[in-house]
């Protein structure tokens, strides 16, 4: 795992998860030259990438397919999406498998092909730019804190959470080397976590509703 560290800059983390050294450093590169100096990690596999998605609260997530190996991609995506913007690398024939998130807006997908790296980066700087522009904060005490408290449920919560449904779902991926008990232990650990981030997805939406609610107001 490589983490390139310059002045703190909470709003322009980027965790960007590729074994692909070369095309993690150009991704880097154009991002900073374009962005400035910000914080960015590099997971250079599935499991430092999970670790850092709960300690480098994210903005935007760049994605190449190939670290994810033969977890489900799709549910991978839903996961990684309740914690920040995903840009996904992948060949062009894995489209299709994640056409409806793509569709939705919840995923950018970027196929690899030509000079996809820069379209990855320029895609990664576009939630950037989006994420700290100018009147996002909400005017209002009541809906300013609405908001904290939202971004407490989706990063402070939501992350760690993530991290723990990735850790039990890569080890029951290898469930051939471990006792029937132990199997049955982590498949629960999975269904309340996946419970407890459905409490939390519906608690975070209530917060948002209430930020809106007060900023009509």
């Amino acid at each position: 795992m490589v983490i390139k560290e310059s002045m703190p800059a909470v709003k322009s983390r980027v965790l960007c998860g590729t074994a692909n050294r070369e095309l993690a450093e150009r991704i880097c590169r154009q991002i900073e030259l374009e962005n400035g100096p910000g914080q960015i990690f590099i997971a250079e596999n599935l499991i430092d990438f999970v670790e850092d998605l709960a300690q480098a609260r994210p903005r935007v997530i760049v994605l190449d397919d190939e670290i994810v190996g033969g977890a489900p991609l799709l549910e991978f995506l839903r996961q990684l999406n309740e914690s920040a913007p995903v840009v996904l690398i992948a060949p062009f024939e894995r489209q299709n498998e994640v056409a409806r998130t793509v569709t939705s807006g919840q995923v950018e997908f970027v196929g690899r092909q030509g000079d996809y790296a820069s379209l990855a980066a320029h895609l990664a700087l576009r939630h950037l730019r989006t994420a700290g522009q100018p009147g996002t904060p909400a005017d209002s005490p009541g809906a300013a804190m609405s908001d904290e408290v939202a971004e407490i449920f989706r990063h402070d919560i939501n992350n760690p959470l993530t991290g723990i449904l990735g850790n039990a779902e890569l080890v029951l991926s290898h469930g051939g080397k471990l006792a029937p008990a132990d199997i049955q232990r982590l498949q629960t650990v999975v269904e309340l976590a996946v419970r407890l981030r459905e409490t939390i997805r519906r608690l975070s939406d209530a917060w948002g509703v209430e930020s809106r609610a007060s900023k009509s107001a």
